[in-house]
């Protein structure tokens, strides 16, 4: 698979967005570098990229409010977050504010280059698919066409299951989003996919690996996955539960996952 790799990376540390730039560029990406959030934000408006690396912590504009900014104009460009000093609260504010991933410094080269690639595939298969439903669309507007011309019943074209119910729970896998007894619920992309891998799964426990693997698309070892997993649990407990610290859906089986009860 042929990966898009124009990147950007917003760091105020210098010897660390050059570092960072250099692994890429050797692993054949197009890396790109800015000194601050402004910076950063002058270059989205002149140059198109596929993923963007961004510190949470620097100084004049905030990685978060530059976050924002980014979505506000590119809602679909994967943005990911990294820090030396991580918590729980910067993490969740990050992960509804819309980042894709939230990484803890120092970065390893080679897992820092199989996070790009996997992000930058789930991307493009997520660009592939959003291309084959408008296909699929154009195909059944044309059938329905036809059925009306001709005045006989055209064979449906099946489309890709589109909602997954688990109880109250209704994911729209075609729109992305989340309702729970008739009411939208804002969640984060990558959150969201979490939530898919559980409500496919359930009521069955659901092992910190598999969720990685089948939500993000890479394989972890079982103590990043632990990690990587918690943050976005906490954001689904945060949207779906009434009391978060008193889970009543979603549960942690201690040292093994997580699973979603179907009411």
């Amino acid at each position: 698979m042929n990966l898009p790799g124009k990147i950007l990376i917003i760091d105020d540390e210098k010897d660390l967005r050059q570092t960072l730039a250099r692994v890429l560029q050797r692993a054949g990406f197009d890396a790109t570098t800015a000194e601050s959030g402004e910076q950063g934000l002058a270059f989205i408006e002149t140059n198109s990229f596929d993923l963007i690396y961004l510190d949470i912590r620097m100084p004049g504009l905030a990685g978060l409010e530059v976050l924002k900014l980014i979505h506000a104009r590119l809602p679909s460009i994967p943005v990911v977050l990294f820090t030396a000093q991580p918590d729980i609260n910067s993490a969740t504010e990050a992960l509804r504010s819309g980042a894709t991933d939230y990484l803890l410094k120092p970065l390893k080269p080679e897992a820092f280059i199989e996070r790009t690639k996997t992000i930058l595939a789930v991307r493009q298969k997520e660009q592939h698919r959003r291309e084959i439903q408008a296909q699929i669309d154009a195909l059944q507007a044309e059938l329905r066409r036809m059925d009306v011309e001709e005045t006989t019943p055209a064979r449906a074209v099946s489309a890709p299951q589109r909602y997954l119910k688990c109880g109250s729970l209704v994911l729209d896998l075609h729109a992305r989003r989340l309702s729970m007894d008739e009411r939208l619920i804002n969640l984060p992309p990558t959150s969201f996919d979490y939530l898919v891998v559980l409500a496919r799964h359930a009521p069955e426990v659901v092992d910190y690996q598999t969720l990685v693997a089948e939500a993000q698309g890479f394989q972890a070892a079982a103590r990043e996955a632990k990690e990587l997993s918690k943050w976005h649990i906490h954001d689904i407990r945060q949207a779906i539960e009434p009391d978060e610290n008193r889970p009543t859906y979603l549960f942690n089986v201690r040292g093994i996952g997580y699973r979603l009860l179907r009411d």
